[in-house]
């Protein structure tokens, strides 16, 4: 009986879930008139942001359902958060940047856990290092990596990006999500009483606005 139960609320939160009808400038926001190329869908964080962090299990969701849903899943770190300096926030932008090249994964995870679980603070890049080979990627990679034109790259990407969006105010706190370079998910347009009814609305809007013209 609970399993039935179970299965029967499911139902209904996903048929609520689906039944959300989109509306500009309450659910989203146009922030573009061009589209990426490709679809994508980009969350802009920060390690340092508690709500990033609570929000991880919507960034797995989101990667998860990409391939079968024909976008991208993105993520971009930002540096405006006071929580460190811009030098060591610039440096967890490439430990992303670097987790990505060596499918380690794990590695930001365990950025996220070290800063709001262990309460532990990075002072320099020996620190990140030692995290990444706490959590399996051998010390000579990351050095490779890390230190690589293309991670250096990508970084400045990122931070071109995050300081164009924030000029624009569009970019004004994080977790933000931002579909196809053109929409700009408003998150908290969305009432849910559990982080996952939340997510599963963030997400289908998120579904939505990728195949929008």
């Amino acid at each position: 009986m609970k399993k039935l139960f179970g299965l029967v609320a499911a139902f209904v939160l996903s048929f609520s879930v689906q039944a959300v009808q989109l509306k500009e400038g309450v659910h989203y926001e146009v922030i573009s008139d061009q589209a990426t190329e490709k679809p994508e869908v980009k969350e802009f964080f920060s390690y340092y942001c508690p709500h990033c962090f609570s929000f991880e299990p919507l960034a797995d969701r989101l990667k998860d359902s990409s391939k079968e849903n024909g976008f991208e899943f993105k993520k971009s770190h930002v540096d405006f958060l006071r929580a460190a300096g811009p030098e060591i926030q610039e440096m967890l932008t490439r430990a992303l940047v670097t987790a990505d090249r060596l499918n380690a994964p794990q590695a930001s995870t365990a950025i996220f856990k070290y800063i709001h679980r262990e309460r532990a603070v990075f002072t320099k890049e020996k620190d990140i290092r030692n995290l990444f080979i706490l959590n399996g990627v051998e010390g000579e990679k990351f050095d490779k990596a890390f230190n690589s034109f293309a991670v250096k790259a990508a970084a400045r990407k990122m931070k071109k990006e995050q300081d164009e969006l924030s000029r624009r105010r569009v970019l004004t706190s994080v977790p933000t999500f931002i579909v196809n370079g053109k929409y700009k998910i408003i998150s908290t347009s969305f009432e849910a009483k559990t982080y996952d009814e939340l997510f599963s609305k963030i997400e289908e809007a998120a579904l939505q606005l990728v195949k929008k013209s």
